[in-house]
């Protein structure tokens, strides 16, 4: 027993486990996720998560020495964004033609989410606090955390506003296409991506195919860069 404390001293200590520990969790989550019929309420993200938490609550590593050894795959997130653009490319004849209500409907989206976002809150009495860290929720965590911080939120709790933006708009977003009978995977793709930032595009790929994800793609990095600009300005319409 002796032995085994000694052995967990210098593992916990060791980057590598925090490594190990999150590709283990995403791949228990994602089979978790298969034998829930891919049902987007136990999404891999969360129940990845999940799993991270409790397995940090249990074994006392606290998150700056979790993310040393984690930090290796929080860096390929910048270089699988950017892959994105590959099933772009195969379709940029159809964006090229769709270019001008692609912009529209982006610039159309954010005022709709930041709009709506901040006038429930502020009817609900939320502290400006709070407000300017719910006003990013639609876009991906790296921006959201960003954007965040130079209006005066919070970004940790803007980054688990988005986890949960994401994960409502993964639930309700094939409800609504079949509702409103949208069969166009273009359409869908980029309504996912506008709404629902990278859980949005992720669903995207493996529900509705390569054309969706790719559009889901475009719309979650315009969304994105449009959002740090427009996002101030509608701050101040609001007086905050």
């Amino acid at each position: 027993m002796a032995d085994f404390e000694r052995l967990w001293v210098y593992l916990s200590g060791n980057p590598l486990v925090s490594l190990l520990a999150t590709l283990v969790a995403f791949y228990l989550a994602t089979h978790i996720n298969r034998w829930a019929r891919h049902s987007p309420l136990v999404h891999p993200v969360l129940v990845a998560i999940a799993l991270l938490i409790v397995f940090l609550m249990l074994t006392g590593i606290d998150y700056a020495s979790y993310f040393e050894g984690a930090q290796f795959i929080h860096f390929l997130l910048g270089p699988a964004t950017v892959a994105l653009a590959i099933p772009l490319f195969d379709h940029r004849e159809r964006v090229r033609r769709l270019l001008l209500p692609i912009l529209l409907a982006c610039v159309a989206g954010i005022f709709t989410a930041v709009g709506s976002t901040l006038g429930i809150a502020m009817l609900l009495g939320a502290q400006r606090e709070t407000l300017l860290s719910l006003a990013p929720r639609s876009v991906t965590s790296p921006i959201a955390m960003g954007i965040a911080e130079q209006v005066g939120g919070i970004p940790s709790l803007a980054a688990g506003l988005v986890l949960l933006t994401g994960s409502i708009g993964c639930v309700l977003g094939p409800w609504l296409f079949r509702w409103l009978k949208i069969e166009d995977p273009s359409v869908r793709g980029f309504t996912m991506g506008l709404a629902a930032h990278g859980f949005g595009t992720a669903q995207s790929f493996t529900s509705f195919g390569a054309m969706a994800g790719a559009f889901a793609g475009l719309a979650m990095g315009l969304t994105g860069m449009l959002t740090a600009f427009l996002l101030p300005l509608i701050v101040k319409l609001f007086g905050l």
